[in-house]
């Protein structure tokens, strides 16, 4: 009777290939991040996909300037400024620039699972915002998942059509819980509220003006529920103005280096890195 090998490989399973990748899989309860095979499969750098990995992995508030970046990676500045340039590119990072009470500017970096244009095309609801903006860190990462307001047609919003007119109310309803947490609305209120925002957009309104009108200068203590609030608004107040078009400018970039805002026509190196650096 032949001796048992230990050392023999076991038999296979069936259908296993002969060459190439054989997941060995394992159920994870703690320390795994979901990730789509948008980024984990995309063409190119793989330092890119590396970076962009990261970024999901880490929890909010992480820094994120290449300084930041340099203590975790091996690979160099210009390799990972790179990285940053094209996953902002692709969609999958978003810099903002944001102005805190005391004035100070700073960058807020938000980091989405799919390319922002993609998670804008799909048919779902927009995701629940997890937390106001205002409570977001003011450096780092941010999660982000704020309903966009549909932007007015060529034509006017008029364009549209009723259908389209009360989407885009519904938008505006539902994006107010950004601008201020307490008007967080039901469905029910939603659909209540709409038609009178539907009738500003009727009009000519702006849907970024009717929120901005329907969201200022609230009471600092709502004594009543935010959708009577509302509905008083849209009934005894005129709908806003066309906002006349800013002049141009030079808009904000992220420094590459140290994520310090500055005016640029494209991303680049601030003047005092470059200072630094010379």
């Amino acid at each position: 009777m032949a001796d048992t090998q230990f050392s023999a490989p076991a038999r296979p399973r069936a259908g296993t290939p002969a060459a190439g990748v054989v997941h060995v899989r394992r159920r994870l309860t703690a320390n795994f991040t979901v990730l789509s095979n948008r980024l984990a499969q995309r063409p190119g750098s793989a330092v890119t996909v590396g970076v962009g990995v990261y970024l999901l992995s880490v929890p909010d508030g992480v820094p994120v300037s290449i300084d930041a970046l340099r203590a975790h990676f091996t690979e160099s500045r210009e390799r990972l400024a790179r990285a940053l340039n094209e996953l902002e590119a692709e969609g999958f990072l978003e810099r903002v620039v944001v102005r805190e009470e005391n004035g100070r500017i700073r960058t807020r970096t938000y980091v989405h699972d799919v390319p922002r244009a993609e998670a804008a095309a799909a048919p779902e609801a927009p995701a629940p915002v997890s937390a106001p903006a205002s409570d977001a860190p003011p450096g780092g990462i941010a999660r982000k998942a704020v309903p966009q307001t549909p932007p007015p047609a060529e034509d006017g919003l008029g364009g549209l059509g009723e259908d389209g007119l009360a989407a885009a109310a519904e938008a505006v309803l539902a994006s107010l819980r950004v601008r201020d947490p307490r008007l967080l609305l039901s469905r029910h209120d939603i659909a209540r509220l709409s038609p009178g925002v539907a009738a500003w957009l009727r009009l000519g309104a702006e849907p970024q003006r009717v929120a901005e009108a329907l969201a200022a200068d609230l009471p600092a203590v709502l004594t009543h529920r935010p959708a009577g609030l509302l509905a008083y608004r849209l009934r005894s107040w005129e709908p806003p103005a066309a906002a006349a078009p800013p002049p141009a400018a030079v808009p904000w970039q992220s420094c590459d280096s140290c994520e310090r805002p500055f005016r640029g026509h494209a991303p680049a190196t601030c003047r005092e890195c470059l200072a630094e650096a010379a």
